[in-house]
């Protein structure tokens, strides 16, 4: 008997070019990227705190304006129920309030009477130290 001993046979390993090229190019530019802070700072520290100090001041604009707009909502919605109790007091239903037409010098005569500024006793004010 004869055995044919088959030997698995792996086929060669392919190279991927792209991935090979790219972790080449990868390593070669870190370097590059190390060099920008000494080379150019503003690139590497500058340029991120300018960009984050611009893009937070439109991000807070922005929920600013979100605020003002719900604020304003509000606002009209009260002046729809001012609105709608006028309305209802010019045609009767909340009528029951009438003021007075009043002068200054009835109310100070008024408070005249009420209060005899001729008689009055002197009360001490306790200080703040005495109380201990």
């Amino acid at each position: 008997m004869t055995s044919v001993h088959m030997a698995a046979v792996q086929p060669p390993k392919k190279v991927d070019n792209q991935s090979a090229s790219s972790t080449a190019s990868w390593q070669s530019s870190a370097p590059k990227f190390k060099r920008w802070g000494r080379r150019s700072p503003f690139i590497r520290y500058g340029l991120p705190m300018i960009s984050l100090t611009v893009f937070g001041a439109l991000g807070l604009g922005h929920l600013l304006q979100g605020s003002k707009d719900i604020a304003k909502v509000k606002d009209d919605q009260e002046w729809e129920i001012i609105e709608t109790r006028k309305a209802l007091s010019r045609t009767g239903p909340v009528d029951a309030y009438k003021p007075k037409n009043i002068s200054l010098e009835e109310e100070l005569k008024a408070l005249q009477q009420k209060v005899d500024i001729e008689n009055y006793e002197y009360k001490k004010i306790p200080k703040l130290n005495e109380g201990k």
